[in-house]
């Protein structure tokens, strides 16, 4: 056994079993509240320089397989569960959690109690933390953490994966893979694009609709492209998730905040405010849509979180934008909301100009 710590910089000390030869870790430490889907969590792009902790204590039954990973590579800096499963049990599994994570160089800190762990972070908040085999009181105290993840998460080329639908641009921040798939699946033709891609070059691909993905850290700091996410949804019907969602709000006029502790999870209740019925959600952010400054934006607010009444959804009332904050293609998570792409195409087809992929 090799000990470790989880240092949160108020000074909190976690004693646990260190995973695998990468020793040291630094981030903003979150925690996740899911059963399942550890795969989909450690692989989301959005976690790029975080450390998770896993509120579940056991993550790892099932193992790794071939087929659930968001993104080939994984971005976020460590994990932290309370136990975590050697043996795995599915026809699938190809690989244990903890010799996935250790294939990947992330440290992975477990025998901790995350039940008293994440009580702290729920009452004090989200804080910056480090795992270390060094001792509380030898480890170093510098928490200085100043990094935009959107650059390096966000593919540096232009793909294509042609179908014979219309034509759709996913503008990535971190995009995870079953968004890719989920418009795939509706026969959608899909361009990726890198964040920082301009209006222009978005206009000469013809497209019939743009998505704005997933992504990690703090809206504001993509300040310089809300101009041309701007021209992007007055121009195109536009459909926003997570960090998209944000963007959209951001670019038309309204601001952000960080909340207390994020929304983390895929068991979060949102209601859908036309028609009053609840939907269980997966997601995963650090900030929020502040309500009242919506007022001069045009936009209306379609769904609405059960638990904090946080902004869950927006829709404009000029243009064909409509924006999420929890994450409808459900990996890992419910499919309640999965019928919010199904609703983009319609939207997209209403336009009245189609831009196919065979035209």
């Amino acid at each position: 056994m090799k000990k470790g710590y989880l240092i949160l910089e108020n000074g909190a000390v976690f004693e646990g079993e260190l995973k695998g030869d990468e020793i040291e870790a630094f981030g903003e430490v979150v925690f996740n509240t899911s059963m399942t889907g550890y795969q989909e969590i450690v692989s989301d792009p959005s976690y790029a320089g975080q450390i998770v902790v896993f509120c579940y204590p056991q993550i790892g039954n099932y193992g790794l397989n071939e087929l659930d990973n968001e993104c080939d590579q994984l971005f976020l800096h460590g994990v932290v569960t309370g136990e975590q499963c050697e043996s795995p049990s599915h026809y699938l599994s190809k690989t244990s959690f903890s010799s996935g994570l250790q294939d990947k160089k992330v440290p992975s800190l477990t025998g901790v109690d995350t039940r008293a762990l994440v009580k702290l972070l729920r009452g004090h908040g989200t804080m910056k933390g480090r795992i270390t085999d060094q001792s509380p009181s030898e480890a170093v105290s510098d928490w200085t953490f100043s990094k935009q993840y959107v650059p390096l998460v966000s593919t540096k080329k232009i793909t294509h994966y042609p179908a014979n639908g219309p034509r759709v641009i996913l503008v990535d921040y971190g995009y995870k893979k079953s968004i890719l798939t989920s418009l795939q699946e509706l026969g959608c033709d899909v361009t990726v694009v890198p964040f920082n891609t301009s209006f222009e070059k978005i206009a000469a691909l013809n497209p019939a609709g743009v998505v704005l993905s997933n992504g990690p850290g703090d809206p504001q700091e993509l300040s310089p492209h809300f101009h041309t996410i701007r021209k992007i949804s007055e121009a195109y019907p536009v459909l926003g998730i997570c960090l998209g969602h944000q963007l959209l709000a951001l670019a038309h006029g309204a601001t952000t905040r960080k909340l207390l502790f994020g929304h983390r999870g895929s068991n979060h209740p949102v209601k859908h405010m036309k028609t009053g019925k609840v939907y269980i959600t997966s997601q995963n952010h650090g900030y929020e849509v502040v309500k009242e400054s919506l007022e001069e934006t045009n936009f209306s607010v379609t769904f609405t979180n059960i638990n904090d009444k946080t902004v869950e959804g927006l829709k404009h009332n000029k243009y064909s934008i409509e924006s999420v904050q929890f994450h409808p293609e459900a990996h890992a998570g419910p499919s309640d909301t999965v019928f919010l792409f199904e609703a983009f195409l319609q939207q997209i087809l209403q336009t009245g100009e189609h831009h196919y992929a065979f035209t």
